[in-house]
């Protein structure tokens, strides 16, 4: 039902998850993200528990394969399920099972992972690969051109409905969380969000507090000088 990437860029320590699917609010269930610590997805016959157990295995040290030998094996609906996890050191482990929908399957590239089921076919997940490796910009404009590679490449044979896509640099909450939940045309929405947290929010992210400042910038004229600097406009953006 689902397609979906996951990215370690190793020059600045984010991390990076965007997914799609023909199912509502895809975005609230199956990517998992934190700064400095990893990201995954649950996808196929859902398992959110592999989420949650999966960042606090990461949080503790555990390598990408150590999470799916841990999580995966003692699930009595393993064969249905897919997962793939990328870990601080950008490595990479990924599990499809058996039983899920065709097509089913994952890639993988350098500090990059890519897996989808219920699709048109196993041209999505190596579209998303190569649309990434051949992007360019923030990472945010470079995951929402995977994901539409692997639309343009028949994406889920249902069709679409949902996609989100999350950026974590170094805090537990992200730098962007931007989710289109019921859309006709969802990759065109999160573009149209992205743009718009380019005018104010991105620049207010930044003086937030977080690991490395826990109290965040309290001067809001610090906030208006810094987004009247380096805001864009949606003409701009």
């Amino acid at each position: 039902m689902t397609f979906s990437i996951l990215v370690h860029d190793p020059a600045t320590g984010a991390f990076g998850a965007a997914v799609a699917s023909r199912f509502f609010a895809v975005g609230a269930i199956c990517p998992y993200v934190e700064g400095r610590v990893g990201a995954l997805c649950t996808q196929a016959l859902v398992n959110p528990m592999y989420g949650v157990n999966g960042l606090a295995l990461l949080r503790d040290g555990a390598t990408a394969q150590q999470v799916v030998d841990t999580l995966v094996p003692p699930d009595p609906g393993r064969a249905q399920r897919q997962l793939h996890v990328i870990d601080k050191a950008g490595g990479v482990a990924q599990h499809t099972g058996p039983d899920c929908v065709t097509w089913a399957g994952h890639r993988q590239g350098t500090h990059v992972s890519v897996a989808g089921n219920m699709l048109a076919g196993p041209a999505v997940v190596d579209a998303m690969l190569a649309g990434f490796d051949a992007s360019a910009g923030p990472l945010a404009t470079r995951l929402i051109a995977a994901l539409q590679a692997g639309e343009d490449a028949g994406g889920d044979k249902r069709g679409k409905q949902s996609a989100a896509v999350r950026v974590h640099l170094a805090d537990p909450y992200p730098d962007l969380d931007i989710r289109a939940d019921d859309h006709p045309d969802p990759l065109a929405e999160l573009r149209r969000l992205h743009r718009v947290s380019l005018e104010r929010y991105a620049v207010f992210r930044r003086h937030l507090a977080g690991r490395d400042h826990p109290w965040g910038e309290t001067d809001r004229a610090v906030f208006e000088a810094a987004i009247a600097r380096d805001g864009l406009t949606l003409q701009e953006g």
